[in-house]
């Protein structure tokens, strides 16, 4: 096993990093303070490196969690922050009714992901938001390919399913 060096190792995959809490923020700023959290987190178990598989695997897990943390915390803090945005930007090609039924189902979606099993959760944000393949999900989670493919599967089957109870109750 080679000797893991930070400055050769860990530092080049800031951009890395930093794509991916920016796909889970959606926010520049918060994204590179992620990053720093996630380098300084990694740098404080640098005692462990040799002992860890894959550091890439490790440094992208520590940036998803922080990431979905403070996700979790600002959908906490700003959740009425949201009713004051809606009228901002008009538009023309539908009426308020129309656009208040398609904020609703991405919120009911997004609930939907919200509420599944952290492993299908997070096999599904990374293949779906951050297009990791299988087998780079599998190193990240520290399970089989086929258990990725599984978890993604039922997570994909359980929002379709509770989307349509959802979307027939209303007719």
């Amino acid at each position: 096993m080679k000797k893991i060096s930070f400055r050769s190792d860990i530092l080049p995959m800031k951009d890395t990093l930093f794509r991916l809490a920016l796909r889970i923020t959606l926010s520049r700023e918060e994204a590179e303070d992620i990053v720093q959290d996630t380098l300084i987190k990694v740098w404080n178990r640098r005692d462990s490196w040799d002992t860890i598989e894959s550091i890439e695997a490790f440094s992208l897990t520590i940036c998803r969690n922080i990431a979905l943390d403070r996700l979790r915390l600002h959908a906490n803090n700003n959740a009425s922050l949201d009713a004051g945005t809606s009228g901002e930007k008009a538009d023309s090609a539908s009426n308020p009714y129309e656009r208040t039924v398609q904020r609703e189902k991405v919120e009911i979606v997004r609930s939907l992901i919200d509420n599944l099993p952290e492993k299908q959760r997070s096999c599904m944000q990374l293949r779906d938001i951050e297009g990791k393949t299988y087998k780079e999900i599998a190193a990240i989670l520290s399970i089989t390919e086929e258990q990725v493919k599984i978890n993604i599967f039922r997570a994909r089957q359980t929002i379709k399913q509770q989307f349509q109870q959802y979307d027939n109750y209303g007719l």
